[in-house]
């Protein structure tokens, strides 16, 4: 991990700013975490929740 704190961006989010939020915090680019995460949606599992729950507790920048 980069050491960075985990919070939502205010620019270069696209909807939430969970995605972008996650992949500073995890030292990967907005798309990858993007891509990752609509791959996920095909699985079953509470994926749309958990984004939605992220974007709650996660403070914005």
């Amino acid at each position: 991990m980069s050491g960075t704190s985990l919070s939502r961006p205010r620019s270069g989010r696209m909807l939430g700013g969970v995605c972008a939020g996650l992949a500073r915090r995890f030292g990967t680019t907005p798309g990858k975490m993007r891509l990752l995460f609509v791959v996920s949606c095909i699985l079953p599992g509470p994926q749309c929740l958990i984004y939605l729950v992220l974007w709650v507790v996660i403070p914005e920048d």
